[in-house]
């Protein structure tokens, strides 16, 4: 192997590692020498070879994978670019395997491509204050996630945390200990005197419990609503930290429960497990349909106690209206409060006119715009106040009628 193929073939090597390690991969000195040993021992010829060689060096976490598979496609994908590296260590060379394209994470291109030309030239060490000032915030709360770098995307993310989530709480029908009740506890009362030996009584009381309601969120996944439903996947992301019933679905041509990629603590892993469990991104949208699979096998699962429906969507839906009408009607009985979240919101002009939007208006409570992180946070504040009841939806058919 001639030297100046191997410099460049371990330089490629190195630059790809610090790539991981920026991009979240804990990859150390010691993977990258391994990684060259794990090359020059396995005599990798093709595509799938290479990868899967500095994918057993590399990946140590499940959850890694994803990134590490985003990075190697981004990092090789110039045409003919990898095979004449492989090129260097094998006579001939096969051609590549094709793979299905995937959507690249924003951080792993901002790793890949934010040190580039420093290889050649090291420039000055510069000290930069990364505080946003009043006008970066601004600007971050009207801007749209799948625009943004990954340092707005962190940004983004701590915008996010520091919401005030919704942490209201709807009174039950059964009892808790309770300081200042005023139903007196019986067996903790008898308990308590029996510590003292019967001498006094220390009476405990009763209050009303307390209990969050569950929230149930349906997200439009087709291609006019695909970037929207992404940005209020890591509002939702954040949600399910710190509230234990939330339920999450998809819907485009079909219903899919995601509530349980949503776990996930990494929010990219957690879309990218929700982007994997669906098989109609960016497709058609049929909400009558979807609204009717989710009455059928999920409403009563998930929408008793008071739940709270989030429905993402534009409206602009395909099936007559006989059938939209009936499920939204059903959908609205059978929850406690109705929030319809329509991006279509952020336009000035709009106007109530399409057929799916005019049938779906008369059976929500709430018509809300959701596109940035204001309309998060007001979305937030509104979940969190029990006696808000804004933005009617009657007032958008007054309009046009």
């Amino acid at each position: 192997m001639p030297e100046a193929s191997e410099g460049r073939l371990a330089e490629n090597i190195l630059y790809f590692a610090r790539a991981l390690r920026a991009a979240g991969i804990p990859v150390g000195p010691g993977a990258v020498l391994d990684a060259l040993a794990a090359v020059e021992a396995a005599g990798v010829g093709t595509r799938e070879d290479f990868y899967w060689t500095l994918h057993a060096v590399f990946v140590k976490r499940h959850e890694h994978s994803v990134l590490f598979d985003q990075a190697f496609r981004i990092f090789f994908r110039k045409r003919g670019y990898l095979d004449r590296l492989l090129a260097t260590m094998m006579p001939q060379v096969p051609l590549p395997m094709e793979k299905e394209q995937k959507p690249a994470l924003q951080r792993i291109q901002d790793a890949l491509f934010s040190n580039v030309g420093e290889r050649e030239q090291p420039k000055p060490e510069v000290e930069i204050d990364a505080r946003l000032t009043v006008s970066d915030r601004e600007v971050l709360q009207k801007k749209d996630f799948a625009q943004m770098s990954a340092a707005e995307i962190a940004a983004a993310k701590e915008a996010i945390r520091k919401l005030v989530l919704p942490l209201d709480e709807r009174r039950t029908r059964r009892l808790a200990p309770d300081r200042h009740g005023h139903i007196i506890d019986i067996r903790r009362t008898l308990r308590a005197s029996m510590k003292a030996g019967g001498a006094f009584i220390d009476l405990k009381y009763l209050g009303p419990k307390t209990k969050a309601p569950p929230i149930v969120a349906l997200l439009d996944i087709s291609g006019s609503m695909s970037q929207y439903t992404r940005v209020f996947l890591h509002f939702l992301h954040a949600l399910t930290d710190v509230r234990r019933r939330v339920s999450t679905f998809l819907f485009g041509t079909r219903l899919t429960n995601v509530t349980r990629s949503l776990k996930a603590r990494d929010p990219d892993e957690a879309l990218a497990a929700c982007s994997a469990n669906v098989a109609d991104w960016s497709g058609g949208t049929r909400i009558a349909s979807s609204l009717h699979s989710f009455n059928k096998a999920w409403g009563r699962r998930v929408l008793g106690e008071g739940a709270i429906v989030l429905l993402i969507t534009d409206g602009l839906e395909r099936d007559g209206d006989a059938t939209l009408e009936f499920e939204i009607d059903r959908l609205h009985r059978s929850c406690r409060r109705l929030i319809w979240l329509n991006p279509l919101l952020r336009f000035d002009r709009f106007e109530a006119k399409a057929r799916g939007i005019r049938t779906m208006l008369p059976h929500v409570d709430e018509f809300r715009a959701i596109h940035n992180l204001d309309s998060m946070a007001q979305l937030a504040r509104t979940l969190s106040d029990t006696t808000s009841r804004g933005a009617d939806p009657r007032a958008w058919l007054k309009k046009v009628a």
